[in-house]
């Protein structure tokens, strides 16, 4: 029997046994008689001992074309909607005979990508395709009655980093609001967060949104949120009454304790900083430097590798830091000049840094290690660190007032830790994979989150 007929009846078979049960919603392929328990997947599986990781561009196409099939599809995407052989999810579906692709929407940084941060965008006519790309970071975030005119369905695929001001769920958010509005069902199709499901930082109360661009912050979740596109789908359409006719279609054969580099599907920069797995993980706490004039390294070789400033007295600070004996990082003494055309702090000024290396993942903990080095340098520079009002960032009130006063930085993060151990239960209600890591071990929350069944086979998901 192929390898690819396996892979149809495993999937099936676990698609059947575990989404089912947890979801009466899933559209399931019944398991044929005889067919094997379902396997879950090993965390460090070699080559054919499970599953293979296939994004849900690649398990639309082989079960679930009847979400589009014979409808006019607009697609939400860039150049990180890849197959798992690389392929562009723009080349398949324009090219499938099932599909009908109609319209393009790009993201901050562009359709094929490469634009830098911030940079609005227009719209055009894509080259390869024909096709109209509708630009949604430019005159506006979010797609208009005349951009859906002629849609009868939105696809929505991009691979998102893991950490709430990254704007691509939020784009997605946005379209899921006026495709509500105009009626027209929304399918995601889901990637792995490729920084695992491990969850971390503030949650952003809801009325904070406002208090910063909306596409870097639109619903409550936390800075480094442990979910996949699909799963905030779920959880804003539900929670907040969006009222889309949502369709998820999931990843195959992901763990969310799964890194990014053990799944074998390609590595696309998803932006001109995110250079790499490390980068993305280190984003997801080094982010929140970037509400204050600090620098985390753009316009160096290395960006998110990096806290500088030229006022920075960088001896003192690296003795301040490595007081706090944060696990799975290490630390040196640096300096740059920040160079380049895309926006960056201090441009061709010398900065003085702290070089942060990642040794160990699964230890490091992104947003504790930016929040001491956001207290020290409030304590050391209280009169040349920029900080603005950071209560996007932060997520509340009371948390910028803590690192003006110059809190102990454990401290604030252990009240951030029980914020998110009463939001896990919320959270939990729309995850579709196994093998998360709790908040906080040993609350009934994560008791729940380790009994829950398989949900990371093939197949849609209703909303």
């Amino acid at each position: 029997m192929s390898n690819l007929a396996l892979a149809a009846i495993r999937r099936a078979a676990v698609l059947a046994l575990g989404l089912a049960a947890c979801y009466p919603e899933v559209q399931a392929m019944p398991a044929s008689a005889g067919t094997p328990p379902p396997e879950e997947p090993a965390a460090a599986a070699e080559p054919g001992d499970s599953l293979p990781v296939l994004p849900g561009l690649e398990v639309l196409l082989q079960d679930s074309l009847h979400l589009v099939r014979g409808k006019r599809v607009g697609f939400i995407t860039n150049q990180t909607a890849v197959a798992s052989d690389g392929r562009s999810a723009i080349d398949l579906l324009f090219g499938h005979p099932e599909v009908k692709l109609v319209a393009l929407y790009g993201p901050e940084h562009g359709l094929r990508g490469g634009i830098g941060s911030g940079e609005s965008i227009r719209t055009y006519r894509d080259q390869v395709t024909g096709l109209p790309v509708f630009s949604l970071y430019g005159a506006t975030q979010r797609p208009t009655a005349a951009m859906l005119h002629g849609v009868d369905v939105l696809l929505f695929d991009m691979q998102d980093i893991g950490a709430r001001p990254y704007t691509y769920v939020w784009t997605m958010a946005m379209a899921m609001e006026e495709a509500a509005k105009q009626g027209i069902p929304f399918v995601v199709l889901d990637r792995p967060n490729p920084i695992t499901g491990t969850v971390q930082g503030p949650l952003m109360a809801m009325e904070m949104r406002n208090r910063g661009q909306a596409i870097t912050g639109y619903y409550p979740v936390p800075l480094r949120h442990g979910m996949t596109a699909g799963e905030i789908a779920r959880y804003i359409n539900a929670e907040y009454n969006i009222g889309t006719k949502l369709s998820v279609v999931p990843v195959q054969g992901w763990r969310s304790d799964e890194w990014f580099d053990r799944t074998r599907l390609p590595w696309i920069d998803p932006s001109p900083n995110i250079r790499n797995l490390d980068a993305a993980l280190a984003f997801s706490g080094l982010v929140m430097l970037e509400a204050t004039n600090l620098s985390v390294g753009r316009g160096t070789s290395a960006p998110f590798t990096y806290v500088g400033a030229p006022y920075l007295n960088t001896p003192e600070l690296l003795r301040r830091v490595r007081g706090y004996h944060l696990p799975g990082v290490r630390f040196d003494t640096a300096s740059f000049t920040p160079r380049g055309t895309e926006w960056m702090q201090f441009r061709n000024q010398h900065v003085r840094a702290i070089r942060l290396r990642i040794t160990d993942r699964e230890a490091y903990k992104p947003v504790l290690t930016a929040l001491v080095f956001l207290v020290e340098i409030q304590r050391m520079h209280p009169q040349n660190l920029g900080m603005g009002s950071m209560l996007q960032m932060l997520g509340s009130r009371w948390a910028p007032e803590a690192v003006r006063r110059g809190d102990d930085p454990r401290e604030i993060n252990r009240r951030w830790e029980a914020e998110l151990a009463e939001w896990a239960s919320v959270r939990e209600r729309y995850r579709l994979y196994p093998g998360g890591r709790c908040v906080t071990p040993g609350t009934p929350a994560c008791a729940a989150a380790r009994g829950n069944g398989d949900r990371s086979a093939g197949g849609r998901v209703g909303g």
